[in-house]
């Protein structure tokens, strides 16, 4: 059954990031994330990848890990203002910004999804989008799909070594929203997922 697969498929992720959470050294946390991405996608009947491409599948492709990419943010308050942020389907799906999270030379606004259960969303784009990485921007947090860094020092971690590509990526069968205007970045973020490598 299609349901229970993708249950299985958010268990492991959500138990993937507690171990990321738990591990003291960001980068074997994130030699952990990358490694265990990889089998998910090759083996697990959830893959975002269409089945015929999962046997040689040898990504997802990422640049290399970058300490400086790994930032503490201080969480604002912003006015709330509710919207509908377009999806890679042509649909919209609603979402609530409620904060800035704000670190070094970068601002990303923080949404809430206001469906069932809800969930923090950080989605971005940069300079690389298009180009180096996905066009229709990288995700760095999705709590919904367990997608979670958690906290430091009473700051939210954005770790852009976590940055991924959304389902939508692999296969059009898989709807994803896109990144608002606020959150296109000016600056080039190489770290985390990219595509393949030329």
């Amino acid at each position: 059954m299609d349901e229970l697969d993708l249950l299985d498929w958010k268990r492991q992720v959500f138990e993937l990031y507690a171990r990321v959470r738990s591990q003291p050294e960001p980068a074997v946390a994130w030699a952990l994330w990358r490694r265990e991405r990889e089998r998910l996608f090759r083996e697990h009947p959830q893959s975002p990848l269409p089945v015929d491409e999962r046997p040689s599948y040898t990504g997802p492709h990422v640049f290399d890990y970058d300490a400086a990419w790994r930032l503490l943010a201080l969480v604002e308050a912003a006015d709330e203002q509710s919207f509908e942020l377009p999806s890679s389907d042509g649909e919209t799906m609603s979402f609530r910004r409620f904060a800035v999270a704000q670190a070094q030379h970068v601002e990303l606004e923080l949404y809430w999804l206001e469906g069932y259960g809800g969930g923090l969303f950080v989605p971005f784009a940069d300079a690389t989008s298009g180009d180096e990485t996905y066009g229709a921007r990288r995700y760095i947090l999705d709590t919904v799909k367990g997608a979670d860094l958690g906290v430091r020092d009473r700051r939210l971690v954005l770790d852009f070594n976590f940055a991924y590509q959304p389902s939508c990526s692999y296969d059009v069968r898989w709807t994803c929203p896109l990144a608002p205007p606020a959150n296109r970045l000016p600056i080039a973020v190489r770290a985390g997922e990219r595509l393949r490598p030329s």
